[in-house]
């Protein structure tokens, strides 16, 4: 499956349009994730747990659309857009959705 940002597909004509397809993951960051996230804040620094979690949840995310663009007949997928959200009562839910468009390349 070819997934890209572009509306077209370098070297490959785009045969027939299947419609649009969307991937979602809500991941929630438990406590301990929390504590050490905040020490990172506290003494400065990139914090890996939070950053682990963000690629797991936008590769799923991915892996998700790109499923249900294959369940469509496409073979492709183009215009891709990523947007992250954060979600909950204490901001402890994050969100990614993907979306584009599946595409039959040829």
């Amino acid at each position: 499956m070819i997934l890209t940002t572009t509306p077209s597909v370098d070297g490959k004509t785009i045969l027939e349009y299947k419609g649009i397809v969307f991937g979602e993951v809500i991941s929630g960051v438990n406590v301990i994730r929390d504590f050490t996230a905040g020490l990172s804040n506290f003494f400065g620094g990139r914090s890996g747990t939070y950053e682990d979690e963000l690629v797991r949840a936008r590769e799923a995310a991915l892996q998700e659309m790109g499923e249900r663009a294959q369940n469509l007949g496409a073979n492709a997928v183009v215009g891709v857009d990523i947007d992250y959200e954060i979600l909950g009562a204490n901001n402890g839910m994050l969100m990614v959705t993907v979306s584009g468009t599946a595409v039959v390349v040829g």
